[in-house]
């Protein structure tokens, strides 16, 4: 690729060099998230997995694709761009482990207005980062230039995921009763839902975003916003090999709880949740406050604290917390199955 240059596309505004240099940057980093079952290296026309399928009786490939949304808009006015990646990994992967799949490989798409290979680095080793934390490799990607169609200091990010499960090990609410008890796992924070909404309210743009503030634990609104999503693969992994029986799981993303826990149960069954069993991130009380948002609104649209519901019977409930514990995972008793009509009541 050496020989590789075009002054013509240069003069359209599209720089073919900088997109080698950005590869040349991040191979690294791609190359550090490999795990058992990559074939080849980065810079081939497709990503290639062997997985290892000892023991499997009839595996099920579950796949799963998103983006960040528009809290990109935080990082460009941030200029920090190293964290994004992880959101975009994590709100692949985190549903993928609801059907009780374990992540396999990963791929992203960057667009921007300018390919700055410094830039394109920082969103990358996020990514990659989000892939450790998600044990899945890598295993491609595409970096698109589109002078005139994006801002030369803006972009677009989005990704998409594969993993695998043996299909008489799927969670999909099936085994749901009454009685099961739902478990909550902590967010970091808004995540990466409701920011057309968190921009609108904090007039984002033009708010102070580095000051610290003491309501935010003495963190900057920029740095509270940025905070990545967390990944939840290890711990619901770690219970799944433990033998804890998972009977349904919910990622609590755009839509909330109104929206996402629903999707969880069966007919005839409702989640009822009770809302003091688990502390809501000061961030949420600001946007509300600044908003001046309705308690359901807010539920509705944010994960208020609990970024994924598990729903495990009862006499496994304790073991489900020690384990989430050891995993490093900060989890709650939030409520239980009750008989309903496969929705959510929140108490």
């Amino acid at each position: 690729m050496e020989n590789s240059h075009s002054a013509s596309y240069a003069a359209a505004g599209v720089d073919v060099t900088a997109g080698y240099e950005a590869v040349r940057r991040i191979k690294p980093m791609v190359e550090s998230t490999y795990i058992p079952g990559v074939m080849g290296t980065l810079g081939g026309f497709g990503g290639m997995f062997a997985p290892d399928l000892t023991g499997v009786k009839k595996p099920v490939l579950v796949s799963g694709t998103d983006g960040v949304g528009t809290k990109l808009k935080i990082a460009f006015l941030m200029d920090k761009h190293d964290t994004v990646g992880i959101d975009c990994v994590a709100m692949c992967v985190n549903d993928i482990i609801c059907g009780g799949a374990t992540p396999l490989f990963f791929l992203d798409y960057i667009a921007c207005g300018k390919n700055e290979p410094g830039r394109i680095a920082q969103i990358v080793a996020g990514i990659t980062e989000g892939c450790r934390q998600a044990q899945c490799a890598l295993v491609g990607g595409e970096t698109a230039e589109m002078p005139g169609f994006y801002p030369v200091d803006e972009y677009d990010l989005a990704g998409f995921s594969v993993g695998i499960v043996d299909e008489e090990k799927i969670i999909d609410g099936k085994k749901l009763a009454q009685g099961d008890v739902l478990l909550g796992l902590a967010s970091s924070g808004v995540h990466s839902n409701g920011f057309s909404l968190v921009r609108k309210v904090l007039h984002i743009e033009h708010a102070d975003l580095h000051t610290p503030l003491d309501e935010l634990g003495g963190r900057g609104l920029g740095e509270t916003l940025l905070t990545p999503t967390k990944i939840y693969v290890k711990a619901v992994k770690a219970l799944l090999t433990a033998g804890v029986d998972l009977h349904a799981v919910s990622h609590i993303t755009g839509g909330g709880f109104y929206e996402n826990v629903p999707r969880m149960m069966t007919d005839g069954l409702t989640a009822r949740i009770q809302l003091d069993t688990f502390p809501c991130p000061p961030i949420f009380g600001l946007i509300r406050r600044m908003g001046n948002i309705p308690e359901r609104d807010m539920y509705n649209t944010f994960n208020m604290g609990i970024g994924m519901v598990l729903a495990v019977p009862e006499a496994q409930a304790d073991q489900a917390l020690s384990l989430l514990k050891e995993a490093g995972e900060v989890a709650y008793r939030i409520g239980q199955v009750i008989p309903g009509d496969g929705g959510v009541e929140l108490i």
